[in-house]
């Protein structure tokens, strides 16, 4: 599994991100995930989301954050949607690629958070085109 550490920067995380997507390592993307602030996401993605790096986030957000800590993974979701090139890359997902999206709404629907209500999730949804 592949050591990720707080990125400093935008270059840094893109070197992360780069390197987690490319060994399709998950488990090392959700370490990421769970180490960084949604908030700086859109940031930190700077103009470089494509549509392999959102399904590695998505996935990983799914299989190792959704069921240990519901809230992040809905400060990811949301934060992401933020991003430059959000719009682009979510209007290229194939059916199947949106499904997973779906399931990991679908996750988020089942768990009880704080920091989110099942509106605050349906209007995220309508943004993700789900």
């Amino acid at each position: 599994k592949l050591r990720v550490w707080e990125p400093s920067s935008a270059y840094d995380f893109g070197q992360i991100v780069n390197a987690v997507n490319a060994n399709k390592d998950k488990a090392a993307c959700a370490d990421l995930l769970t180490i960084t602030d949604p908030k700086t996401l859109p940031v930190l993605l700077s103009n470089k989301l494509e549509g392999d790096i959102l399904l590695i986030f998505i996935q990983s957000l799914e299989h190792y954050v959704a069921g240990k800590d519901p809230g992040l993974a809905y400060q990811h979701l949301f934060y992401l949607s933020k991003a430059e090139r959000f719009k682009v890359v979510l209007a290229l997902l194939s059916k199947n690629e949106k499904g997973e999206v779906q399931q990991l709404f679908d996750l988020l629907s089942e768990s009880k958070s704080d920091q989110y209500s099942l509106e605050d999730l349906e209007s995220l949804k309508k943004v993700y085109e789900l």
